[in-house]
């Protein structure tokens, strides 16, 4: 009996499954880690999340990002993260940013200063005259 793969070459070998010596499975997680990559177009751009790939380890993961996202598209920094160290918060468990309901604290809207800005624009004008 010989190996069949996914892969017609080493269908076509003919390795024969109870040779040790040439075939064992791999243990569990014995694939490269995978990496979710980030990059910025320009100075000031927040980063984007552009893709993903496989590498052995984060300089390698680094470089491989760099040949495959920044190689052709115009790019200023790189970012690659595993994927197992990224945790998230569901749609589902939404409740716990409302924690403060007014953060109007955090909007520029939030400062009435709007009136200000036109009536110091409006005078400056009125003196250049």
């Amino acid at each position: 009996m010989t190996i069949k793969s996914l892969d017609p070459r080493i269908t076509r070998a003919e390795i024969p499954v109870d040779n040790e010596s040439t075939w064992t499975p791999l243990p569990d997680m014995d694939q490269h880690e995978t990496y979710e990559v980030f990059h910025q177009e320009k100075r000031g751009d927040q980063p984007t999340h552009v893709g993903a790939l496989h590498a052995p380890n984060p300089e390698m993961a680094l470089v491989f990002a760099k040949e495959q996202y920044a190689r052709r598209s115009r790019c200023v920094s790189i970012w690659v993260v595993r994927t197992q160290d990224i945790h998230t918060i569901g749609i589902e468990d939404s409740d716990v940013f409302e924690t403060t309901p007014a953060k109007d604290y955090r909007e520029a809207r939030g400062y009435r200063v709007g009136g200000k800005l036109t009536e110091f624009k409006r005078r400056r004008a009125a003196s250049n005259e």
